[in-house]
């Protein structure tokens, strides 16, 4: 069977109909919210792009799209999209959106590698977000600024779904905790990157972990992420690796840390050009995103992605991502979740 938790005497606080209400109203909260706090309009996305043009994400550089030929096109190969974190800073530039202002939008994906479990499903859908930012504004400081924004609409809509809910208590505190890969790895050096995790989330309720794909002091990195999106090689006036970082709570119900966000400074074409050298991937500077980034083509950026049915699953207190969106299982995790309470859409 995938990997599959069962939370001792679970019983979910609504039922089918409630949860499909509670969807659209945290829903509804929360991209109204997030779209005032960050200055955001709402685009629409496509669901594939033409593969070759790099701009697809690679995710962690392993993951394979979903692909298909295209008639009208000679056959060549559409690939869905991972999701949407170098089309959302072309179109800040197609859009002439100035700094201090950005975009939003819906970004649905399927991702076949996934390993299902809990929090994992095929179809994937998150609120991908981008902002155009100044020179002086691309440094660590004004990451966290914006770290404390999204968390602030975190808390707003805990607290909209209490009101609706009375039953589902906020848990969230009050600030968000900020620590740095490396600082983690300093103060759990015998867990594993996951392990690190569960335990901060454990002990701060929430964090910011900060420097996602650069190697640490132990030569190894704390997870991977592509080279072409994120700065996690640019060194801080803190002494520290990387502009970018994970949200991150932690879920009662799962007893783990549960990853909300993955977002970050975008790179500048300098940081691009270096991290392609560190990741062997300068064959990519061809490719029409690259090339256009690396031209100054593109402004300057912070951006990311927030999980909807992540968010929806945490604030509602379920304990399978299935509860709140329709994908499909294994017919062996289906039952065992019908046998224990647990419903899957």
């Amino acid at each position: 069977m995938a990997k599959l938790f069962i939370p001792k005497n679970y019983r979910s606080s609504l039922d089918l109909k409630q949860t499909e209400h509670a969807i659209k109203v945290v829903k509804d909260h929360f991209q109204t919210a997030l779209s005032a706090e960050l200055r955001l309009r709402r685009v629409t996305a496509p669901l594939f792009v033409m593969k070759g043009t790099g701009i697809n994400d690679d995710l962690n550089g392993t993951e394979r799209p979903v692909s298909f030929p295209v008639k009208e096109f000679g056959d060549a190969q559409a690939e869905v999209v991972h999701s949407l974190a170098k089309w959302k800073r072309m179109m800040l530039a197609e859009y002439g959106i100035e700094s201090s202002y950005g975009l939003y939008t819906d970004m649905n994906a399927i991702r076949p590698d996934e390993e299902l479990s809990n929090i994992h499903s095929l179809y994937v859908d998150q609120w991908d977000w981008e902002r155009h930012i100044s020179k002086e504004e691309y440094k660590l400081d004004f990451l966290k600024h914006i770290v404390k924004k999204i968390y602030e609409v975190m808390k707003r809509t805990e607290f909209i779904v209490y009101e609706r809910y009375p039953e589902i208590v906020p848990i969230l505190p009050e600030d968000i905790t900020f620590i740095h890969s490396e600082d983690l790895l300093a103060k759990y050096p015998t867990l594993s990157p996951k392990e690190r995790e569960d335990a901060a989330a454990k002990e701060y309720g929430a964090v910011f972990l900060m420097g996602i794909g650069s190697k640490l002091s132990h030569g190894e990195k704390h997870d991977g992420r592509a080279p072409d999106y994120d700065d996690w090689s640019t060194e801080t006036a803190e002494g520290y690796k990387g502009l970018n970082g994970d949200i991150l709570v932690w879920n009662p119900i799962l007893e783990r840390s549960f990853e909300l966000s993955s977002m970050g400074i975008r790179v500048s074409p300098e940081v691009l050009a270096k991290q392609l050298e560190i990741e062997g991937c300068t064959d990519r500077k061809e490719l029409l995103f690259h090339k256009r980034l690396l031209n100054g083509e593109l402004p300057l950026s912070i951006g990311g992605g927030i999980g909807q049915s992540r968010l929806c699953m945490f604030f509602l207190r379920k304990a399978h991502i299935g509860e709140i969106q329709a994908s499909i299982w294994p017919e062996d995790m289906r039952k065992e979740c019908a046998a224990n309470k647990i419903v899957l859409v």
